[in-house]
């Protein structure tokens, strides 16, 4: 054990040949010399690099994270069914509200963006009235509904980016 953390702390380098002499020398791991390959500086880089990349919010989340966190504290007062944060997909369950229980809604959000995006966040809406059996049965919604749930979202999305530019 006391030789494994004596050496925890020593650098290694290892022998590689300069390409100007075709001598080798030693390199050190944390330095290491640039690269000279057959697909150019770099190498190949068949999943994309980092370089030129914004911020977009995009994390661990297969998604914006401030479209996500904005979309799950929009619908919070409805149950949800799922949350697929990879995805970008939240299915809640019927809601009833309060005042009138002879109808209920259902709502669906598709985050499609990774960047914080007007066109990134898509809301469908659906409802459903009780007939005089008792029996749910589809109703329309207007289309405002679904582009007033995107606004909301859109806008505390942006609250929240804000709050994260201040700190």
């Amino acid at each position: 054990m006391l030789a494994l953390v004596a050496c925890e702390n020593s650098k290694a380098v290892y022998p590689e040949r300069d390409p100007s002499t075709g001598q080798r020398v030693m390199v050190d791991p944390a330095n290491p010399p640039e690269r000279s390959t057959i697909f150019g500086p770099g190498g190949l880089n068949l999943f994309g690099g980092k370089e030129g990349k914004e911020d977009t919010g995009s994390t661990g989340v297969g998604v914006n994270s401030f479209l996500w966190r904005a979309s799950l504290d929009t619908i919070a007062f409805m149950p949800l069914t799922s949350a697929d944060p990879f995805g970008g997909v939240i299915l809640s369950d019927w809601y009833s509200p309060p005042e009138t229980t002879t109808e209920r809604f259902k709502a669906n959000v598709y985050i499609l963006a990774k960047g914080l995006r007007a066109d990134g966040v898509k809301v469908s809406v659906f409802r459903q009235q009780r007939d005089p059996r008792g029996n749910w049965v589809d109703a329309a919604v207007s289309p405002s509904v679904a582009t007033d749930l995107e606004n909301a979202i859109l806008t505390r999305a942006r609250q929240l980016r804000l709050s994260v530019l201040e700190k």
